[in-house]
């Protein structure tokens, strides 16, 4: 039994908090209430946040990319450093490299993550002997942490739009539709293992798959989540445009039934009619604002998709830093640099941007993994942040200020419970030493 001082609920913030879970779930909650004595007390729960958008293995390099080139250094220079970077991964350093980042989700406010898994084969190009080895290594980094997992297995057959012939240092990406139907039917099987796993598939973009793999892979998602990169970059603009007649955003609202089973992943460059489309559509624009920051992508227009009513999750794509607040901070704080102005996407006068976004993020994010029921609630799984009432950025806080300084003042965390089981105490991953030095070794090695 666990009691909090103050949750935020679905109806806003309760005091005196007493949740009852089972088998995973929140089977009851009563508010008002004092603690019994043998609850496991704590001050203040939110829900657990879902990240929309991972490379796991990307972690590794977190860091290594900071040194400018002869020429402007942008994200297509940054994916040469990292096709270098993958080449030497085995499946044991990606499980490494993915385990940790992992528990740095957790620590930092992350109950689940959206793999957006595209590393498929050895350095040379060629099939594992079980071609889905590899998403069996992101499962098995999910249960050894205990985080909650939708795997999605990437299709990625071409380097361009209009089937262009992958490169070179594509190679361990590139599969044919029969291969991926493969791959998938594999993540299923990794996925069954795990507590409330599920799979969904990733077309990785437009210039990565043709129209007609496009439409013969996605029945492969079988209802769940379908991501996809999608305008992440004005190059990838203007060779869509070269290609089709029209931009990423809009060739896919026009031709391939996007709805809210779809994520349509960064969509940071879009006209006012893409915003709205989007919108409209019911599907989530997943948003990396750290990574997109670092790779100099652009800023999305949230502004004016949000008063659209449009859905959004947040991701932490590249894991060049892992932190469910820093990314929402980085989304409103990016509005700001853009617009000269403060509290650019709080719902309206005198209500709080932190909350605002919080709540945007926890159910955008959970469509977008394919989470039926979300935040504290009877029925959804027990994933639970406790924040850390003894901070001093917490002083004094109540209500909706509470979240307000979790993400603008850095507010720690101190427990994370996922299914109910204790992940994280005292803001550290109870697995945290043996992964952390099981990590540290792969990534001397790699750099040495």
């Amino acid at each position: 039994m666990l009691w909090f001082e103050t949750a935020l609920l679905p109806d806003g913030w309760k005091n005196g908090v007493r949740i009852a879970t089972a088998d995973g779930l929140i089977a009851r909650i009563e508010t008002g209430v004092e603690p019994d004595a043998g609850s496991d007390r704590h001050a203040i729960a939110i829900p657990g946040l879902a990240n929309v958008h991972s490379h796991g293995f990307q972690r590794g390099m977190a860091g290594l990319a900071e040194i400018r080139g002869p020429a402007g250094d942008n994200f297509w220079t940054w994916r040469e450093v990292m096709y270098r970077f993958l080449d030497r991964l085995t499946p044991d350093d990606v499980e490494a490299i993915t385990g940790y980042a992992y528990i740095e989700m957790l620590e930092r406010g992350f109950t689940r993550v959206g793999e957006f898994h595209y590393l498929h084969h050895d350095p040379k190009g060629a099939r594992y002997a079980n071609i889905g080895e590899l998403a069996s290594r992101v499962a098995a980094a999910s249960r050894e942490t205990g985080i909650g997992l939708t795997l999605l297995p990437v299709f990625y057959a071409h380097s361009n739009f209009a089937g262009v012939p992958p490169v070179a240092g594509q190679r361990r990406f590139i599969s044919t539709v029969d291969d991926f139907a493969l791959i998938v039917e594999e993540c299923r099987h990794a996925a069954a293992s795990l507590d409330d796993a599920n799979v969904g598939i990733a077309p990785h973009s437009l210039r990565a798959v043709t129209p007609d793999e496009l439409a013969r892979i996605s029945p492969l998602a079988q209802g769940g989540p379908i991501h996809i990169h999608a305008a992440e970059q004005t190059k990838e603009v203007d060779d869509c445009v070269a290609w089709s007649g029209q931009r990423p955003v809009e060739w896919l609202l026009d031709n391939a039934q996007v709805d809210s089973q779809w994520c349509l992943v960064h969509a940071t460059h879009l006209t006012e009619r893409e915003t709205a489309a989007l919108a409209r559509s019911g599907a989530v624009a997943g948003l990396c604002p750290i990574t997109e920051a670092n790779l100099g992508d652009g800023i999305f227009p949230a502004d004016v998709y949000l008063p659209l009513g449009g859905r959004l999750g947040i991701g932490t794509d590249s894991n060049v830093l892992i932190d469910a607040a820093a990314e929402l901070r980085a989304l409103e704080y990016a509005q700001r640099l853009s617009h000269r102005a403060r509290n650019v996407l709080a719902g309206g006068e005198g209500q709080s941007t932190g909350r605002t976004l919080f709540d945007a993020a926890l159910s955008g994010g959970a469509q977008a993994l394919g989470i039926v029921a979300a935040g504290l609630r009877e029925g959804a799984s027990a994933d639970i942040v406790s924040l850390d009432a003894t901070d001093a950025s917490l002083a004094g806080r109540r209500g909706n200020a509470v979240l307000d300084s979790w993400i603008f003042a850095g507010a720690a965390i101190d427990c994370v419970w996922r299914r109910g089981h204790k992940l994280v105490s005292g803001g550290r991953h109870l697995a945290r030493d043996g992964i952390r030095e099981r990590y540290c070794r792969v990534i001397k090695r790699l750099t040495g």
